[in-house]
């Protein structure tokens, strides 16, 4: 059974080894203040920005998620974006990414939204399967400009 609970204060060590790990994944590094002050965002209950762990049966957080929600052009409601989700290696394929996925849609539901949508790489294949049991592919392409 995994539990998915919001991010608090006292979450902060196995936030950071996720984080870490989510990190690592994504091949990024992060400055010690920019980590910092993302788990400050998800602890401020005025933030955009919300986090939530998934806990296995023996309460070990084996997975985060961070969403925030932004007005758009296509619709009257916002819509979700679902900027952060990472499993611990040991423990994928065992239902907390589809678990995390849930709660978030839980949430944008709850809170009117109009979608939940994310991003991933190409190359993340196992996450990739779950996402196309779960989620509709788009078939958009993704750009950026780094300032």
């Amino acid at each position: 059974m995994i539990d998915i609970t919001a991010v608090t204060a006292q979450d902060r060590a196995e936030w950071d080894v996720l984080w870490d790990g989510y990190l690592t994944f994504y091949e990024t590094v992060l400055d010690d203040a920019t980590t910092d002050a993302t788990f400050a965002t998800l602890l401020d209950p005025e933030s955009a920005v919300h986090g939530a762990l998934a806990r296995d049966e023996a309460g070990r957080a084996i997975g985060l998620v961070h969403w925030l929600t932004h007005p758009g052009t296509w619709s009257t409601h916002a819509s979700c974006y679902l900027e952060d989700l990472f499993v611990a290696p040991d423990t994928r394929v065992g239902g907390a990414g589809r678990a995390l996925i849930a709660h978030v849609r839980d949430w944008a539901a709850k809170h009117d939204c109009a979608k939940v949508y994310w991003l991933t790489a190409e190359t993340n294949a196992v996450a990739r399967g779950l996402y196309d049991r779960v989620a509709e592919r788009t078939g958009f392409i993704h750009y950026e400009i780094e300032l």
